[in-house]
């Protein structure tokens, strides 16, 4: 019955968006099972950015905001004899089960942009591919963040994050990290910046072909040796070396993991 409201509040707003490209429409608010409690939010679009920040609540709030169309599906010549209507068309659903929200959004030819509420005690799933960097701040949980085509910030989160993009930089500001997790930082074409508590512990592994690696943390540095991929099946013999930075911060801990080809490293302590 939950998923059905959902639905509904939000077809009741389409007359709204089509005067309100830029600004953000309240769409729905997700009731929780177990109000209180941990939960987790899923969110995994094609076009667009996705905002989350934690609030003093027991509801999943969604906004949203509507930028240009996609370019491969614009067609830019004249119709003779024809006049353009905008098409204002809103695909956008909720499911929830447990305390787990997923937000289902079926817009293929519009940059969605979504601004998300969630109780602070929220772990997250999120993920965007064109036209959108994801932001969030004041979560605390087990963050895994995915985007393509834009940045990855977190702001004031706790807990442990797992965050890759391609072409875009990474920003974490950490304000307390769970004992024992591992986490991983990657891009192709952006910087890693991550800050933790100075007491944070791990075994830190890095790698940027063409960047450099700061920190201000007292680093105990592995002796550096190359890593040797032997391979042989299928009738043939391959070798693969890769150079990887192995490091220690206070003594050691769960692994971590930083990747980039074209950008800097920088890891810092507060």
């Amino acid at each position: 019955m939950k998923k059905l409201k959902i639905v509904l509040l939000a077809i009741v707003l389409l007359p709204l968006l089509s005067n309100a490209q830029e600004e953000s429409v309240e769409l729905f608010s997700v009731p929780l099972s177990n109000p209180g409690n941990s939960g987790k939010l899923i969110v995994q679009q094609l076009s667009g950015s996705i905002d989350v920040i934690a609030y003093e609540g027991n509801e999943v709030i969604v906004k949203a905001s509507f930028g240009n169309k996609k370019e491969h599906y614009k067609d830019k010549s004249e119709k003779p004899g024809l006049k353009k209507i905008e098409n204002s068309s809103l695909k956008i659903s909720a499911e929830e089960k447990n305390n787990v929200v997923q937000i289902i959004n079926e817009q293929w030819n519009k940059a969605t942009n979504l601004e998300i509420k969630v109780p602070g005690n929220f772990s997250l799933k999120l993920g965007t591919v064109n036209k959108g960097n994801i932001t969030v701040k004041g979560v605390k949980g087990e963050l895994e963040i995915s985007n393509v085509n834009g940045e990855i910030t977190l702001t004031d989160v706790s807990g442990s994050a797992s965050a890759d993009t391609v072409n875009g930089d990474i920003k974490v500001n950490f304000l307390s990290v769970t004992d024992g997790a591992s986490m991983a930082f990657s891009s192709m074409n952006g910087d890693l910046e991550v800050t933790f508590p100075k007491s944070v512990k791990g075994n830190l592994k890095l790698k940027s072909e063409q960047g450099d690696i700061f920190t201000d943390f007292e680093m105990a540095v592995d002796k550096q040796k190359p890593v040797v991929d032997k391979n042989s099946s299928g009738g043939s013999y391959k070798v693969k070396i890769e150079q990887w930075v192995n490091g220690k911060i206070n003594g050691g801990g769960p692994e971590m993991l930083f990747k980039t080809f074209n950008g800097d490293i920088i890891i810092r302590s507060k």
